[in-house]
């Protein structure tokens, strides 16, 4: 099978490594009070030590791929509020949403 041409290549490189994915991070302390809360509490790993060794491994892989991977740390309280405020519940779609307002908020003020 032939390679795409060198200038498409590295087109698709660039355009992979400013895709920029929020990766949801706890501490310890923090994955316990969230899965506490939660409404899928089955969406979570068994222990906090199984779900750092999945989270790393998925921030690996999308660096691989040349995707920039940032760890957003979930802070309960302030994750709890935003759910309050949105009339949201805890669960793997709201943690999704929050991590990707957080990221956006943090990326539009750096810009």
């Amino acid at each position: 099978m032939r390679q795409p041409p060198l200038l498409q290549r590295l087109r698709l490189k660039k355009r992979s490594q400013s895709l920029l994915v929020g990766l949801t991070w706890y501490t310890e302390e923090t994955w316990v009070q969230v899965k506490a809360t939660a409404a899928d509490p089955e969406c979570f790993e068994d222990s906090f030590v199984k779900w750092k060794a999945m989270a790393v491994l998925a921030r690996r892989e999308f660096q691989r791929s040349g995707v920039r991977a940032v760890e957003c740390h979930i802070v309960p309280e302030a994750f709890f509020s935003w759910c309050t405020l949105n009339n949201q519940e805890n669960n793997a779609a709201s943690r999704a949403e929050f991590v990707s307002e957080t990221l956006s908020a943090a990326h539009n003020t750096q810009a």
